[in-house]
């Protein structure tokens, strides 16, 4: 197949609207269920060089789930413990594979955010995973594959209209890469940078030169999420998982003000009074997700005041006080975070530092780079420069 014929473009008025291989060759992906659409498709596209990126340079499976051609979240396939099931809503006697982990936690990371999302998995979709996907509102997935049991499970979701695509995990495109915008086309090489600690992660120019082995992990994941993530990006990590993505912010710091307060929010969803919410039977797990997003917010009162917690609860909570949260906060250490180009002030660190970041990686080059080290060196911070920016547009 040369072409797929879509529905329409970005927006309903944009026809008509294809994907094709302007060579003539076959297109390397074939639609096994339902009618992708072309978002869906710049989203599968970008989330499988992802994980495909991941799975290379960390040698397990890989997950990503997709929003509007950026990540809401990215994870490989560490085990969950009881405290991320209870988060995630998968039950203790639930079996996982580490394909099925890493997606629960890339699902997880931001769960709000990946409400619809487009599924990327590095493997062959197994039963365990497509059975969790089975339960989570989804616009889509693409894997190299999938067990004959688990494309059963999927081609049911969607009242049988989900789209499921197949690619062929050998396809490498042309090393030159064009668009058109506004009827001009541009050309330039295709990012195939490759990212590793060899490459990345050399430079360390703190004062704190150690960084664990784990957090060089999570700071690859970082640098992986950005080469995908829509510009200006930075990325917090642990535990083999994004844990905020602030994505497409025009200001640097915006970006890690927005990606710290998913971070905190992921953190904050750990707390024994969070976990121990009492909901309704009768309440959705997205009704959850949001109901929790507003508890441990600043406005908790529009789901726990007196005129309105019945509609979610079975009882009325507590607040969860400011003092509690920060408490909580203060206590979390061993995050990592990832920029997609420098960070021109040491603002950005001072706000990473009150999400417990303690590994940096950025590219460096700022005229103000001093200012920035010595931030870290106040917080005893680990940062190392990559010397490549990885804008994505």
């Amino acid at each position: 197949m040369n072409e797929f014929q879509l529905k329409y473009g970005t927006n309903p008025n944009q026809k008509p609207a294809r994907i094709y291989m302007a060579d003539g060759s076959d297109l390397p992906v074939q639609i096994l269920n339902g009618r992708p659409g072309y978002i869906n498709f710049l989203d599968a596209f970008n989330s499988w060089q992802l994980v495909r990126d991941l799975k290379k340079a960390l040698g397990q499976p890989a997950a990503a789930s997709f929003k509007h051609v950026s990540p809401a979240g990215a994870a490989i396939g560490l085990p969950l413990d009881d405290t991320l099931r209870a988060m995630y809503h998968i039950a203790p006697e639930t079996e996982l594979s580490p394909l099925a982990c890493a997606y629960a936690r890339a699902r997880g990371a931001d769960r709000m955010s990946s409400f619809g999302d487009w599924i990327a998995l590095s493997d062959v979709c197994d039963l365990s995973t497509a059975r969790l996907i089975q339960h989570e509102v989804s616009d889509g997935i693409i894997a190299p594959g999938y067990d004959a049991d688990a494309l059963e499970v999927l081609k049911g979701k969607k009242k049988g209209n989900y789209a499921i695509v197949q690619i062929d995990p050998g396809y490498e495109p042309q090393p030159l890469e064009t668009r058109t915008v506004f009827g001009v086309t541009f050309e330039q090489g295709r990012q195939d940078l490759a990212i590793s600690n060899e490459t990345m992660l050399q430079n360390i120019v703190t004062e704190n030169k150690f960084i664990s082995d784990e957090q060089r992990r999570d700071l690859i994941i970082s640098l992986i999420v950005l080469k995908y993530t829509q510009s200006n990006s930075v990325c917090y990590v642990q535990d083999g998982q994004t844990i905020g993505v602030g994505a497409g912010q025009q200001s640097r710091v915006h970006c890690t003000r927005l990606a710290g307060q998913k971070a905190d929010n992921w953190q904050l969803r750990h707390m024994p009074k969070v976990l121990a919410l009492p909901f309704r039977d009768d309440v959705a797990k997205p009704n959850r997700d949001n109901a929790i997003d507003v508890y441990i917010g600043e406005t908790p009162e529009d789901v726990i005041g007196d005129d309105v917690w019945a509609e979610t609860f079975t009882e009325q909570p507590a607040p969860l006080t400011a003092e509690e949260k920060r408490a909580w906060l203060d206590a979390v250490t061993g995050v990592s975070l990832g920029s997609d180009a420098f960070f021109p002030f040491g603002d950005n660190i001072e706000r990473a530092r009150r999400s417990g970041v303690t590994a940096i990686v950025q590219p460096g080059g700022s005229i103000r780079d001093g200012q920035v080290i010595d931030t870290c060196n106040k917080y005893n911070i680990a940062m190392a420069f990559c010397g490549i920016r990885l804008f994505h547009h």
